[in-house]
C-alpha cells in the first residue's frame, strides 16, 4: 500500500515538473495544465495567482480553456472589486461613485 501511494505522489510531482519545462518553453497547452494544478493544488501548493500567471500566458497564445478561466478568474476579482467600491462610494467618496457609475453605464451598451 505504501508503495502505491509513493508512486502515485511521485507521478503527480514528476508530471508537475515535467509540464513546468514545456510550459516555460512556451507550450500553451502545458502552460493550461500548469495552472489547472495551481489552481487546483495538485502536485503543487495551491497558489491562484500562479495559476491566473499561466492561464494568462497560454491565452495569449490561444488557448481556448485558458482564455475562459481566465475571464472567470477576472469576473471574480471583478466581483469583490465592485464590493469593495460600494463600500467606498456608500461612504460617500465621489471617485468610487463616479467608478461604479461608469462600470454599470459599460454594461448597458449594446
Amino acid at each position: 500500500m505504501i508503495l502505491v501511494l509513493f508512486t502515485w505522489l511521485w507521478h503527480m510531482h514528476f508530471h508537475f515538473h515535467v509540464a513546468h519545462v514545456y510550459a516555460r518553453l512556451g507550450y500553451p497547452n502545458a502552460q493550461h495544465i500548469l495552472a489547472q494544478r495551481y489552481l487546483q493544488g495538485a502536485g503543487v501548493e495551491k497558489n491562484e495567482d500562479m495559476a491566473m500567471r499561466w492561464f494568462r500566458q497560454a491565452a495569449g497564445q490561444g488557448h481556448p480553456h485558458s482564455s475562459f478561466n481566465l475571464a472567470v478568474g477576472t469576473l471574480r476579482n471583478m466581483t469583490m472589486v465592485e464590493k469593495l467600491l460600494s463600500v467606498a462610494a456608500a461612504h460617500g467618496l465621489l471617485e468610487a461613485q463616479q467608478l461604479l457609475e461608469n462600470i454599470f453605464k459599460s454594461r448597458n451598451l449594446p
